[in-house]
């Protein structure tokens, strides 16, 4: 029987050469507050249930390969699409090519640090009812779709070719994994998941819990005071004791 697990995930956390200006460009894309700590980090504050923390801490190294997750933003009509990416370009995103092609119906664009979203149009069933971040798509084969099921306790809502996806039960944003092969990991993603327990004591049996479902040790950069591991496509996450 796996260990018992006291993790919850906290936050998604992108890795910044400048955590002010990447916290600045999606407050102003999102429309949420941004709370900076003393060390430097920076925070959206959830201002929607259901919707992810987001935090912006410190990372030197320029982006270099595409990351396995991106956000997909949701739009409640075409004008709405229009005023998100309207905002986005405002703020510093461009657009970018990643093969949609010319007839795709959802905007792709990078971030102020060359991070990749999505702006979805009106009308995506998966997407309905999730909130402004509908999803974090990441790439990830179907095995560690199940993984992180487990490791939440978020049941999966999708499960089909390969492709999974999860949400917490009381709704909210989704995490996906696009299924098939995982192009290698080279060097840090700068997007990743935290996941957090409620003291030190519980830092332990929440790592155990996690190694007994696939987890590995995580031995490149990591957040601040926080266990590295990564999941069984080796994709790093964070496991920290929450401020």
């Amino acid at each position: 029987m796996p260990a018992r697990n006291p993790a919850r995930l906290f936050a998604i956390t992108f890795g910044a050469q400048d955590p002010g200006r990447q916290a600045d460009f999606w407050s102003a894309v999102l429309r949420r507050p941004v709370k900076p700590d003393d060390r430097g980090r920076q925070t959206l504050t959830v201002t929607t249930p259901g919707q992810p923390l987001i935090r912006f801490v410190h990372r030197p190294e320029p982006k270099m390969t595409p990351n396995r997750g991106h956000f997909d933003l949701t739009s409640e009509s075409p004008t709405d699409q229009s005023e998100t990416v309207a905002r986005a370009l405002s703020a510093g995103a461009r657009h970018i090519d990643i093969g949609q092609g010319a007839d795709a119906d959802h905007t792709v664009l990078a971030d102020a640090e060359d991070n990749e979203f999505c702006v979805i149009p009106a009308g995506n069933n998966f997407l309905a009812g999730t909130g402004t971040i509908g999803c974090f798509a990441c790439d990830g084969t179907e095995e560690v779709g199940r993984f992180w099921s487990r490791a939440l306790g978020w049941p999966l809502v999708w499960d089909q070719d390969e492709e999974t996806a999860i949400q917490a039960p009381s709704g909210g944003t989704k995490i996906s994994w696009g299924g098939g092969d995982v192009a290698p990991q080279t060097g840090y993603n700068r997007v990743h998941l935290d996941l957090a327990v409620a003291n030190d004591a519980d830092l332990a049996d929440a790592t155990a819990a996690l190694k007994s479902l696939g987890a590995t040790d995580w031995d490149g950069p990591v957040c601040d005071g926080a266990v590295g591991l990564a999941d069984p496509d080796g994709t790093e996450f964070c496991l920290l004791v929450a401020p």
